[in-house]
């Protein structure tokens, strides 16, 4: 099947120069000569890649590739510009572009980075499928087979076709953002976009207009205007992760957007209206923060239109082998190794741990399963090896006592989670940090706060 490469390019020598260049290689090419045609095209045509010019008519190419990537996030996209701005290349591959090319192209790099595109779009319908074909994609499938799993599903087919506001609750890495992604999709707004923003991972100074949106010159450095995730989102589902973190003065703005349907973009003479559906997740106690003062008490009523509770693995054993599989079944293709299942031993010693980081820490553990084992069924002795250089995992009544609570242990051993997967990430790819992001299904943007704060650098791979 021919690959098809869409050219969004007002300048008309430069599109014919891209149709000249990939045409011979086998790519079906469609050209546009401006933004708004150019994602009229993204849908009829469905291209595999998009090459995008940074330089437009009316709408701009940044603005685009916001569009692109939150309307088709599975085509990847390929910035062109004629300025070597490391600043600009950085920007757009925080936006979501898979690499950055400077003009006039040169034929052998463009054709290696597009190949490059479609090799990582290949691997990525590969997991998908070999997901599909193994688990499902259900949640049931994604979370696991046990009574607690069943009582949230049936919790989702209910709220889903509701238009409730819904805040999710549970440990980090127990699965809250699956929750969202199958109430959005269970509910009419399925079609409509779905937009996962983690309140914690961007920076105070910025949040309000990336919620937003904001006016040319609302403030210093504002050179155009900007949707907000929010009105990208419309008619769709909006993810409020940590939902915990939002400073005060947001929190005042976001009750005003939730009640009025409206939103007031910084800058902006107006409001305009809204139609998205909200849902948010904590890992932390609300009401607590409530009656320390640092959480809205009127805000807190407002996203606990309906509220769902998610059980700790621990709390739930009886899914540990089906994701451990799962797991495993997902990184041997990721990572390409002949690796088939853990035998009875290791699922016994998996399902003796307690497992403070969750469903993330066991994600960790079977994906560096998969990295290390020399033999076809990763052994109980690899699994114990793997554990011993994890953080403890004491039981719950000896644990630190008098020193640190429960709660901080158990962030101490998400954070050593998240450690780990960053640092085995960046030994895949190489210490591409692009790259990285990608394989850990997360922004680059999130991807660098992360490794600033858990103090890891590229090069350390």
């Amino acid at each position: 099947m021919a690959r098809r490469l869409l050219v969004i390019d007002d300048n008309v020598p430069s599109c014919r120069l891209m149709a000249a260049i990939f045409e011979p290689q086998g790519f079906a090419v469609a050209l546009a000569h401006s933004a708004e045609t150019g994602l009229e095209m993204a849908r009829s045509f469905a291209p595999d890649v998009v090459a995008l010019d940074y330089e437009l008519p009316g709408m701009s190419g940044l603005e685009a590739l916001e569009r692109l990537r939150t309307s088709f996030p599975e085509i990847a996209v390929i910035m062109l510009t004629a300025h070597n701005d490391v600043k600009l290349a950085v920007k757009t591959t925080q936006l979501g572009a898979y690499d950055y090319l400077t003009k006039p192209v040169d034929t052998d790099e463009v054709l290696a980075v597009f190949r490059r595109a479609v090799e990582m779009q290949d691997l990525r319908r590969e997991v998908a499928q070999l997901r599909r074909d193994a688990v499902g994609d259900t949640l049931a499938a994604q979370m696991g087979p046990s009574p607690q799993v069943a009582d949230i599903i049936d919790q989702v087919a209910t709220v889903a076709r509701s238009d409730f506001t819904v805040l999710v609750l549970g440990e980090t890495g127990t699965g809250k953002e699956l929750v969202a992604q199958a109430i959005h999709r269970e509910s009419p707004r399925a079609r409509e976009a779905f937009i996962a923003i983690d309140c914690g991972a961007i920076p105070e100074t910025l949040l309000e207009s990336e919620l937003f949106g904001h006016e040319k010159g609302a403030f210093s450095g504002a050179e155009r205007r900007k949707e907000g995730q929010f009105q990208l989102a419309e008619g769709g589902t909006v993810f409020l992760d940590e939902i915990g973190n939002l400073p005060m003065t947001l929190q005042a703005k976001l009750l005003r957007a939730l009640e009025s349907r409206e939103v007031h973009a910084v800058g902006a003479t107006r409001a305009t209206p809204m139609d998205v559906r909200f849902v948010a997740a904590t890992n932390i106690d609300l009401q607590e923060r409530v009656a320390a003062g640092q959480f809205r008490a009127d805000l807190f009523f407002r996203l606990a239109q309906y509220t769902l509770r998610l059980p700790p693995l621990r709390d739930r054993p009886s899914d540990i082998a089906h994701l451990a599989q799962r797991f495993l079944v997902e990184a041997r293709v990721e990572l390409r190794r002949p690796v088939v299942d853990f035998a009875p031993e290791a699922l016994e010693v998996l399902a003796q741990q307690r497992w403070p980081g969750n469903v993330r820490e066991l994600r960790n553990v079977a994906r560096q399963a998969v990295l290390r084992s020399k033999t076809p069924s990763v052994d109980a002795d690899m699994v114990r090896a793997l554990l011993g250089s994890a953080p403890e995992h004491e039981p719950v009544s000896t644990v630190a006592v008098g020193q640190r609570t429960l709660k901080e242990i158990a962030d101490e051993a998400a954070r050593e989670a998240e450690r780990t997967a960053i640092r085995e990430a960046l030994l895949a790819t190489g210490g591409n940090k692009t790259q990285a992001a990608r394989l850990l299904r997360v922004d680059f943007k999130t991807l660098h706060v992360k490794m600033k704060q858990l103090g890891i650098e590229a090069r350390e791979s």
